[in-house]
């Protein structure tokens, strides 16, 4: 789970801070705050990480083959700055695991066994630091420092002004030892994160350090998106057997995720102790049956063998089954939401855009309902961007009602002043209320409501006089 991240000269950014990421993390604010920001640095490092090209620096786009196209590095550094940093912090599990490298997606990221150089003693990171400082001249992009940072433990890769690389090394106070009689190599970083294989032979006995590289991209493997634009629904679909690593940026394969994992069980057995179990289809038909956006929900094989499907709802008990292009607009756009929180693997971390979009107030207010028991019973993390104050309000309902944990949420409000972003955690009480509550956080609800009723009594005052 990411626990920290911060972002210097990132676009409208000059420095953002140290922001604490939660298990239930939301962003809030106006227009062009900077929120999507936030979220498309993770998405800028995922990228780059599923890149096949280990000499690219950073991989700014194209969407034909990830998640944010944001032009060159030059062109995203906030106002005259040449170079941008990008810091992100997450927690590993304690377990070790000889066999990390052959570790899935779908299995517990690797603990990182660390020798000490001179005592031989092994001990365990939990916590990973990670900062990277990239630069452009203009005409190429380089990477100026990467540093990976833990408790009794650091490395860090440097660039000097004439384009060489050191490597520093430091584990409980101690430098390991170089290798004795071998000439100085030249290095160079592989991505804005990676260390070449001439830098991890530069120090004996420190094979962890590409444990370190894979526990990254291992991270930011179980990162899934969804955007906020969801396409149309359609009268059928084709699916021969895939199963997507998610539902697609905009939800287009959550038909064919739906159908894949149709009969898996959603919760983990350990983490869902006295919580029901559902299969996928199951959940989300449940979920949209709460949602009161139907009374039943299925998926229908149009012939035995046959790769075409149908989505097949009833509005209510007493309605004719109709196909997904036949209801409202909203079930198709939740769809893609309600099967990426089940489909997920256990211990994923989802980004969302504009969730809410296109729902009634009431359904926004039962998927903070959603997040919340993906959070708690599957151990996924959410990090959410939303302008919805009716999903805030149910948050703060059920931090009220001890059904969320204070130390569970994150909450922000971002906004823009003289061309600058800038982020505010909100304060929230045991009792739910935000105690520094931002001025027009969603319009000026209350002056609204004053001046109708100023305009009200003004009027019947006229129409008394007539």
């Amino acid at each position: 789970m990411f626990t920290k991240m911060r972002m210097r000269n990132f676009k409208s950014w000059v420095d953002t801070g140290d922001v604490r990421l939660a298990p239930l993390t939301g962003i809030f604010g106006s227009n062009s705050s900077g929120k999507s920001s936030l979220l498309q640095m993770l998405l800028l490092l995922k990228q780059t990480t599923e890149s096949n090209d280990r000499k690219l620096v950073l991989k700014t786009g194209n969407l034909q083959d990830g998640y944010v196209n944001l032009g060159t590095v030059s062109e995203i550094t906030h106002g005259e700055s040449t170079e941008l940093t990008m810091d992100v912090s997450w927690h590993l599990p304690t377990t070790p695991s000889s066999a990390s490298k052959n570790a899935s997606s779908n299995e517990n990221l690797p603990s990182i066994q660390i020798t000490e150089p001179e005592t031989d003693n092994e001990f365990l990171i939990e916590t990973l630091e990670f900062s990277t400082s990239i630069f452009s001249d203009r005409q190429n992009t380089h990477v100026s420092r990467i540093s990976y940072l833990a408790d009794r433990f650091k490395v860090e890769m440097l660039r000097s002004k004439n384009n060489q690389y050191s490597i520093r090394v430091n584990v409980d106070g101690t430098e390991p030892q170089r290798p004795q009689g071998r000439p100085r190599v030249f290095m160079s970083p592989e991505k804005c994160y990676g260390f070449s294989d001439e830098a991890l032979r530069f120090y004996q006995n420190t094979g962890y350090l590409s444990d370190i590289v894979l526990s990254f991209e291992q991270q930011f493997k179980r990162v899934y998106y969804l955007g906020p634009l969801r396409g149309y629904p359609q009268r059928t679909y084709n699916w021969a057997g895939e199963s997507p690593s998610g539902v697609g940026m905009s939800g287009e394969l959550a038909i064919s995720a739906l159908l894949a994992g149709k009969n898996v069980k959603v919760y983990p057995p350990k983490k869902s102790k006295g919580v029901t179990q559902f299969k996928l289809e199951e959940r989300v038909a449940k979920w949209l049956v709460e949602m009161r956006m139907a009374s039943s929900f299925h998926t229908k094989q149009l012939i035995d063998g046959g790769n075409q499907y149908e989505v097949r709802l009833k509005r209510t008990s007493q309605s004719h089954e109709v196909l997904i292009t036949d209801m409202g607009f909203g079930v198709s756009q939740v769809l893609p939401v309600l099967v990426l929180c089940y489909y997920a693997p256990v211990g994923s971390t989802l980004i969302f855009e504009q969730p809410e979009i296109h729902l009634h107030p009431a359904v926004q207010s039962i998927l903070a309902d959603v997040f919340i028991d993906v959070m708690k019973n599957r151990g996924i993390q959410l990090i959410i961007e939303s302008h919805s104050e009716h999903l805030l309000r149910r948050l703060q309902r059920r931090i009220a009602e001890e059904k969320l944990m204070l130390e569970q949420t994150a909450l922000y409000f971002c906004d823009l002043t003289n061309g600058q972003s800038r982020i505010s955690e909100l304060k929230i009480d045991m009792y739910g209320n935000i105690l520094n509550w931002p001025k027009d956080f969603f319009g000026d609800l209350t002056g609204d409501m004053f001046e109708i009723a100023r305009n009200g009594i003004q009027r019947q005052m006229t129409n008394g006089n007539h």
